[in-house]
């Protein structure tokens, strides 16, 4: 499939960004929040990113969506290098005014992206004379009660008169999406936009979310730390699971094969760590993790990053980077690690027993 035919393609991204270090900030490092990550989001998809806090599920969400620019790597959307025509270079044959109504963001906290002294009526109308300026006034407020109501804001003509703070958290996030939804977007990055919630909440907030994808056909881009959010809303719509540690996409395939046939440790360890959705499930007591440190990420460890904690590690695993393999020659389920390949030298390398002391001085709570 051609690029152009992508609604967002993403192509060997990497975001560094530099510290300030020591004393008056007088020395830098680079962090490498995501580092060589390829990734394509199709017509009405659904592709949910997890990991720990810090392991570039963000940046690269913001990436997508032309919020942040890329130090190195390309950002294509339908087949339009978004920088590109940001800095109106090159051949731009969709303007970045497209690009960026197309490609929208709903927050964690929907409180802090909702103008305290605007009502609801006001912050929905905003999108609305932004697409569709020949709408009457009249047609708008029916528009954005229709919507309301849709969500189950009810009555309509009530919500719409309230200001931000008269309104719950999952109220606030209701009216985050509408307004998202009223840029008729091509992809949505979600960012941990149901943690927030509690678990019936989540639940409900991304059954609406899917509920208005079809009426909507827009895609998705779910950020979450809990693997329970990213297999429910994921799963739902037939989409893909997407595993970050580190900066990298270290595994990527549709939600049951990651739930079922994971393949990398750091996967299965999120599985064992992820609450469930259901409040009756066992947890599992044994941890999967050698160490529960995460290593510092200004100085990730070298060869596979995750080998420090890893409990399938080995000595090949320090010195080798694992290249991207598809899991039982099927293409659309891929992973990074040497274990999916028969032939490695990994299967001949001793056992890494223990974090040697180099390491272990330089892992650090993320």
């Amino acid at each position: 499939m051609s690029s152009d035919e992508h609604v967002v393609s993403l192509q060997d991204i990497e975001v560094h960004f530099e510290t300030d270090t020591g004393i008056f900030g007088r020395d830098s490092d680079i962090v490498k929040a995501v580092d060589g990550v390829s990734l394509d989001i199709e017509e009405n998809d659904v592709v949910a990113l997890v990991g720990e806090s810090g392991c570039g599920k963000t940046t690269l969400g913001k990436t997508a969506i032309g919020v942040q620019r890329p130090t190195e790597g390309q950002v294509e959307y339908r087949g339009q290098d978004i920088w590109e025509a940001r800095d109106s270079s090159g051949s731009s044959s969709i303007p970045f005014k497209q690009i960026r109504q197309s490609l929208q963001i709903i927050h964690q906290d929907p409180g802090a992206s909702l103008n305290p002294n605007k009502t609801v009526m006001h912050t929905l109308s905003v999108p609305l004379r932004a697409t569709q300026p020949q709408m009457t006034t009249f047609d708008r407020r029916e528009r954005i009660h229709e919507m309301l109501s849709r969500v189950g804001m009810e009555p309509p003509e009530a919500y719409s008169k309230r200001y931000p703070h008269q309104l719950s958290g999952g109220e606030k996030q209701r009216v985050a999406l509408i307004r998202a939804l009223l840029m008729n977007p091509d992809l949505i990055l979600a960012d941990e936009a149901v943690s927030a919630l509690d678990v019936s909440l989540r639940i409900d907030m991304m059954d609406l979310m899917l509920e208005l994808q079809d009426q909507f056909n827009t895609s998705y881009l779910f950020i979450s730390h809990n693997l329970s959010n990213a297999s429910y809303v994921a799963g739902e719509a037939d989409g893909r699971i997407g595993i970050m540690y580190l900066g990298e996409l270290v595994e990527l395939g549709p939600v049951d094969e990651i739930v079922k046939n994971p393949k990398h440790p750091y996967t299965k360890a999120l599985m064992w760590a992820a609450p469930s959705l259901d409040p009756n499930a066992d947890a599992d007591p044994s941890s999967p993790l050698r160490t529960i440190d995460v290593p510092d990420p200004r100085n990730p460890p070298s060869g596979c990053r995750f080998h420090t904690r890893c409990p399938e590690a080995r000595e090949a695993c320090k010195n080798d980077v694992p290249g991207e393999l598809a899991v039982d020659g099927h293409t659309d389920h891929t992973v990074t690690c040497f274990r999916e390949d028969d032939h490695h030298d990994y299967w001949h390398s001793p056992e890494l027993d223990e974090v040697s002391t180099d390491e272990a001085d330089t892992a650090a709570s993320d």
